[in-house]
């Protein structure tokens, strides 16, 4: 398998086919995990942390099952109730990581570049689990695993990405990855939810939903962000639905095959209709979740090989 990085902090430092190295091992891990079938030598003796500075209900559950499934010692710290709540520094923590000598750490922070200075300071592998609107590389690599099986491949596609993209650390990453694979990449929304320059992303720019929906393979909408605005980025909700919130009547500027995809946690009635998201003829929004699981497996495992090999056989780093 070719996947050369220490840590996996973002799509971008990404290779081609190292996304592809990931979505291969993925991939049979979700046809295993239908069939029940148990790999507790994986990360057998290894130990996770996982650090949630943010709440989180999919991401940190997938990446405890991820890592229960694959035999590793899993460990939630409550960040709530942490001693960086109490003024102690991300670098003293990092510190304090070290002492408990984990193998792998799972984290979510709400600033941007948190998690690339904990992996600057800490002898382990790090996963980010979302960094502010930065990157959220395994919900890309979920979504795009999710892509692969419903449309056969990941190349080629027309992708339209709708909604809040100005605060979504989900569509950064997923415009990378989709990009390095050569998919045709369309952004739906208001001017005042689409960030500056975005242009330079080798992307197209629409506000109108039937002109940026026309004949696209997948449509993904994105949640409205509210906790990471800090003014008046639409009239109102009800306004917003009308405009961007993705019914059948907007669906139909898709392709007939077109599938529905969102991150969650979903506001029905704001950005999606209900009656779409849970069609299952359209909607693969559950087949994302049960990707989640299956793409974070497949990190920490070629992660773990790594460490392993920077280690030695003495469990000493290099």
């Amino acid at each position: 398998m070719t996947f050369r990085q220490k840590h996996l902090l973002g799509i971008e430092p990404l290779h081609p086919t190292e996304i592809t190295t990931l979505l291969d091992l993925a991939d049979s891990y979700a046809d295993q995990n239908r069939r029940g079938i148990q790999h507790k030598d994986v990360l057998a003796g290894l130990t996770q942390i996982n650090m949630f500075f943010e709440n989180s209900t999919r991401t940190q559950a997938s990446f405890e099952l991820a890592g229960k499934r694959l035999g590793a010692d899993v460990m939630n710290m409550g960040m709530q109730a942490s001693s960086i709540k109490k003024g102690e520094t991300l670098i003293d923590t990092a510190l304090t990581l070290n002492a408990m000598h984990p193998d792998l750490l799972v984290v979510r922070h709400p600033h941007s570049g948190a998690v690339d200075l904990l992996a600057q300071k800490v002898n382990c592998a790090v996963l980010n689990a979302g960094d502010g609107r930065h990157e959220h590389p395994t919900q890309a690599l979920l979504d795009a695993l999710t892509i692969r099986r419903a449309k056969g491949r990941l190349h080629r596609l027309s992708i339209a990405i709708c909604g809040d993209i100005a605060h979504s650390r989900v569509a950064r990453s997923n415009i990378m990855l989709l990009g390095k694979m050569e998919n045709r990449i369309r952004l739906i929304g208001p001017p005042t939810l689409m960030p500056s320059g975005i242009g330079a992303f080798g992307v197209e720019v629409f506000e109108d939903m039937a002109e940026g929906l026309k004949d696209v393979d997948v449509v993904m909408m994105l949640r409205l962000q509210k906790e990471r605005m800090d003014g008046g980025f639409i009239p109102s909700e009800r306004e917003y639905f009308h405009r961007y919130g993705l019914d059948a009547a907007k669906l139909r500027h898709a392709k007939p095959d077109a599938i529905v995809m969102h991150p969650g946690p979903m506001n029905r009635g704001v950005e999606i209709d209900g009656n779409i998201a849970d069609d299952i003829n359209r909607s693969v929004i559950q087949e994302q979740v049960e990707m989640g699981v299956a793409v974070r497996m497949a990190a920490m495992e070629v992660l773990a090989q790594n460490l392993r090999s920077a280690r030695g056989p003495q469990g000493v780093m290099a």
